[in-house]
């Protein structure tokens, strides 16, 4: 039987889905006059996705977290796309002729949109379990610590 931290999590887990579903529909709406209930689904698991990367243990630097969203994001459109677009011919994007494409369901300029598109939404994420649930907010480092100069200072352990 579920106790009620396993409840509670599988909660929370469901209001970023939605959260993440409802906030990518808006973007696309503003971006292009329309969504489709397809991109609710892919939002709602890459904030999930994203936001799982700050989990536990010390995060990786936004830099990283940022370009592990970016490729999370691609991979998750390309796979949707091939299913709704080309598996059941909906038709709800096609990038054949955006440069650097592969099977006009991915490219190279939203992949870069979605790297830029990445540092807010993990911001987002965060301040969403900090409000919603009183979770602390995760201190994010821009770059690696290898590329922290020696003299910058460190937090306390």
């Amino acid at each position: 039987m579920w106790g009620r931290s396993a409840a509670f999590s599988v909660a929370k887990r469901m209001v970023i889905f939605v959260a993440g579903g409802l906030t990518y529909g808006l973007l696309e709406i503003i971006w292009r006059g329309y969504t489709h209930i397809s991109m609710f689904v892919v939002g709602g698991l890459c904030l999930m996705i994203i936001g799982s990367m700050d989990d536990g243990g010390e995060a990786p630097c936004l830099l990283w977290q940022a370009v592990l969203s970016s490729l999370t994001i691609t991979v998750m459109e390309f796979t949707s796309g091939v299913i709704v677009n080309l598996v059941m011919g909906l038709d709800v994007w096609d990038y054949s002729s955006l440069p650097f494409n592969l099977m006009g369901q991915i490219c190279l300029p939203y992949s870069v949109l979605w790297l830029m598109l990445s540092i807010p939404a993990i911001y987002y994420e965060d301040i969403l379990r900090h409000f919603l649930f009183g979770e602390s907010i995760p201190h994010q480092r821009w770059l690696p610590e290898l590329l922290i100069s020696e003299n910058s200072p460190k937090k306390a352990k």
